[in-house]
């Protein structure tokens, strides 16, 4: 009978853990994990995804004689603070005169914008008031100030979040990068001993998955960052450096990312002179045309095999429900999951050869 396939009993099954799910969550039982995955969660990311960006150094200095693993991570971890010393005495100057120009950004966009609407007030034969104009934009921003305000609480419990972080990562990152080859071996046991050696190959499949996405992509951002700040020089637009790094922190965000990095830049252009404008928009095309067709299949190859429109519709899902960690992490744990669906149905087929 139908009743009796096994399609039949995993609903039943789903369909129960969903009840169960629904009575937790109206009695307000999973309030307590859920503050718990709330505070490790953002720790948990940033270390994972250091772990996979300094694991593979970390695994060339334990080869030097006599260097232990724990050493080994000590050494990067001291040779990373002096790069981002040495870089910010040398580069402190220019960034910070630059985010001080940019800071006067808004001020220079009020006064284009003023001088806009009086020219439209002039011409408009009386149908716009640049009084109302302002009378608004006043209230909104009065109504904004309130409202930072009444939120106060809120900012200073994330400034202190954000701190708690940065003081946690970096003990999380430590072991994890001391311990983390130890994980495969101890999820492992988890499996009977006749699947042991399919459990250790989709362990690690999952791993070389999550891997190679991440240094992918911190690779691509990185390029992608570089020679869009060379681009910036040569057009002469100004802020290069910072545009050039803040395009490169947004090109973490697969096929989005550069289009979010690069509007800062256009409205640059756009009050440093117009027609820069245009130059920025073809330094962007030019540098994702390079990255595409010369960085990218280096760096990917087929290793994640999934297609552009998938990308895309990732994102388009993500980005409302999640916002930009959801975007960052949508790629990444679309892979897993394709990667855990092909070994369930493996072992799904091994029991029911049928």
């Amino acid at each position: 009978m139908w009743w009796k396939q096994p399609y039949y009993k995993y609903i039943t099954a789903g369909i129960l853990l969903l009840i169960f799910y629904f009575f937790l969550e109206k009695l307000q039982l999973l309030e307590p994990i859920k503050t718990i995955f709330q505070t490790l969660f953002y720790p948990m990311l940033i270390a994972g995804f250091l772990f996979y960006v300094l694991r593979p150094a970390v695994d060339l200095l334990e080869r030097v004689p006599f260097l232990p693993r724990p050493a080994a991570i000590l050494l990067l971890f001291a040779c990373i603070g002096g790069i981002v010393y040495t870089g910010f005495k040398f580069l402190a100057e220019t960034i910070k005169q630059q985010v001080t120009d940019l800071s006067s950004l808004p001020s220079k966009v009020k006064d284009t914008a003023e001088h806009a609407g009086r020219k439209i007030e002039e011409n408009d034969m009386g149908m716009v008031s640049m009084n109302s104009i302002t009378q608004k934009v006043t209230n909104y921003f009065g109504g904004m100030t309130e409202q930072i305000g009444e939120h106060l609480t809120t900012v200073f419990s994330t400034i202190a979040g954000a701190a708690t972080v940065m003081i946690i990562v970096p003990f999380v990152l430590f072991f994890l990068l001391k311990d983390g080859e130890r994980l495969v071996p101890f999820l492992s046991r988890a499996f009977r001993p006749e699947h042991k050696p399919r459990g250790e190959k989709l362990l690690k499949d999952l791993d070389y998955t999550i891997s190679s996405y991440i240094l992918g992509q911190v690779t691509i951002a990185a390029v992608d960052g570089v020679l869009t700040y060379i681009g910036y020089l040569l057009i002469g637009l100004d802020y290069a450096l910072v545009l050039g790094v803040f395009l490169a922190f947004t090109c973490v965000i697969p096929f989005v990312g550069p289009v979010i990095g690069s509007i800062p830049a256009v409205v640059v252009a756009l009050m440093q002179e117009p027609h820069l404008a245009i130059y920025v928009i073809v330094t962007i095309v030019v540098v994702q045309q390079l990255e595409s067709n010369l960085v990218a299949p280096y760096v990917f190859g087929e290793r994640l095999n999934i297609h552009p429109l998938t990308v895309i519709l990732l994102l388009v899902v993500a980005a409302p429900l999640y916002g930009i960690v959801g975007m960052i992490i949508a790629v990444p744990t679309y892979s897993v999951i394709k990667v855990l669906i092909k070994h369930g149905y493996s072992f799904y087929k091994m029991y029911h050869p049928s």
